[in-house]
């Protein structure tokens, strides 16, 4: 018996940065169909791809999809998958909704794993600026009311954090969901 496809998201780490470790969105929409994947569509060039897929869980379809990317463009790239129901979590628990209208002032970092106590306390310490941060389970909201680019807490995220993470702005949190509530259909 086979399941009811779900639908996913990954989110690359590092590629497409600074004309490096380039990969063209094409490509790595053909290498999403190749695993079998079906409603497969890319979003802007840093990296997020929206699929479904009938089989595999979050875990096991980014580590999948880490060896296969690994083998077929010679580098590593870190890959957080998870499912339009959890994109779909923190963006209504969004503790920073006044940010709404200025989505760029905010973005959502996908961790591996839920951070410590001990972690969290870590960085919390460092946050000195303007900024704020809460964490929710494998999620962390980072408000940056300078913008991240003028942020040196944003630079401290992951070298004091110590969770592999990647992080985008709340626009393309948004255009995220909105193409997989789309591909639901």
């Amino acid at each position: 018996m086979t399941s009811a496809p779900k639908t996913f998201f990954a989110l690359f780490s590092g590629i497409n940065v600074g004309g490096n470790r380039i990969v063209k969105m094409v490509e790595l929409r053909a290498f999403f169909e190749g695993f079998g994947f079906t409603g497969v569509g890319s979003y802007v060039q840093s990296g997020n791809v929206v699929f479904r897929s009938a089989k595999g869980e979050t875990d096991t379809l980014a580590k999948t999809i880490e060896d296969a990317f690994e083998a077929r463009w010679g580098f590593h790239s870190r890959i957080m998958v998870r499912d339009a129901a959890w994109l779909r979590g923190m963006v209504d628990a969004n503790p920073y909704a006044d940010l709404a209208e200025e989505p760029k002032k905010l973005h959502l970092f996908v961790l591996e794993r839920e951070p410590t106590d001990e972690e969290t306390k870590r960085l919390s310490d460092k946050c000195k600026g303007p900024e704020e941060f809460t964490v929710r389970g494998d999620a962390f909201y980072l408000k940056a009311p300078d913008g991240i680019g003028r942020s040196e807490f944003a630079g401290l995220i992951p070298r004091t954090l110590k969770v592999p993470c990647t992080s985008r702005n709340w626009r393309t949190v948004l255009a995220l969901l909105e193409m997989m509530e789309s591909a639901k259909g």
